[in-house]
């Protein structure tokens, strides 16, 4: 098999099903199975404006931490050709995706997008103040993750790369392995073993990293300062920051998805219906006519 061919193999047998349902910082979206996309929540910058799209694959949600108290946001797509389509705020050019090709993945950070191609390399394109974009080097990925400050990369082999703000020790990921997915939260970084356990690095003043108990995860989310796990029955654990109620998730069952926005989690269920807690002041929360939405194929296949 040549190595084109198992970087895509890689990404479609599972380690990092396409993210069908993504939280930003005040807005929620989600990718039907029809291949279009519908969003709730605040559209002060266009970012919900996503009635056009058709032919997508994947979403990705731009979040911005509690701290900037502002709307400022984007989205993007990515479609089934491999090209990319973006809109929301557009300030450090974290929507100028549309010369991009031969995408299998899009992650979106705090004003910045980031892409990975088949061949395993990476692409960014937004705010580089700190080397958050600095992925032109990066090879073997199979899987991006955007925080607001820092991105990660998970590597063919279950390392895990870094780059971008480390003032807490979010980017100290080097010793990792066995690693199947990975999630960027504000200032602190989730990776999910093999095992099905987890592991954390960064911030902890909020508890966002206390995951060393958890058993049986098959996937990961990062909020802000909130840290999501779905289990492999179909429920959801959470550690963090909790003043919205969005770490209010143990009563959740058939869970086959998760998301985290800075303050509000979003959960799919098997059924393509959806459920949503935490900070709903812009309607971020208003998932509960949605139906329709896709399910991540292979999902428990770690």
């Amino acid at each position: 098999m040549d190595y084109i061919s198992t970087i895509e193999v890689a990404l479609k047998l599972k380690r990092w099903p396409k993210d069908t349902i993504a939280a930003g910082r005040r807005h929620t979206v989600g990718l039907k199975s029809d291949g279009t996309v519908t969003a709730v929540g605040d559209n002060k910058h266009g970012q919900c404006d996503v009635s056009g799209w058709s032919h997508m694959v994947a979403v990705a949600a731009g979040n911005v931490h509690m701290a900037t108290n502002t709307g400022n946001a984007h989205t993007i797509g990515l479609r089934s050709d491999s090209t990319v389509a973006a809109l929301g705020w557009n300030k450090h050019d974290q929507c100028d995706v549309n010369d991009w090709r031969d995408i299998i993945a899009v992650a979106a950070g705090w004003r910045r997008t980031i892409g990975l191609k088949s061949d395993g390399t990476a692409v960014a394109v937004g705010r580089n103040h700190e080397g958050e974009c600095n992925v032109s080097g990066w090879q073997d990925i199979v899987a991006v993750t955007a925080g607001d400050w820092h991105t990660i990369g998970l590597k063919l082999d279950g390392t895990v790369t870094a780059l971008g703000n480390n003032r807490y020790g979010q980017c100290d990921v080097s010793g990792w392995c066995g690693i199947v997915a990975a999630a960027a939260g504000y200032l602190h970084t989730i990776g999910l073993k093999s095992d099905g356990m987890v592991t954390a690095v960064g911030l902890n003043k909020q508890d966002q990293c206390d995951v060393s108990g958890w058993r049986g995860i098959v996937a990961i989310a990062a909020g802000s300062n909130h840290t999501i796990g779905l289990k492999s029955n179909g429920t959801v654990v959470a550690v963090g920051w909790n003043e919205h109620g969005q770490c209010n998730v143990s009563d959740w069952r058939d869970i086959v998805a998760i998301a985290a926005g800075c303050a509000h989690t979003v959960g799919l269920k098997s059924d393509g219906t959806v459920v949503a807690v935490g900070d709903n002041e812009h309607g971020q929360c208003d998932v509960s006519g949605w139906c329709g939405i896709q399910l991540p194929g292979n999902y428990f296949q770690y």
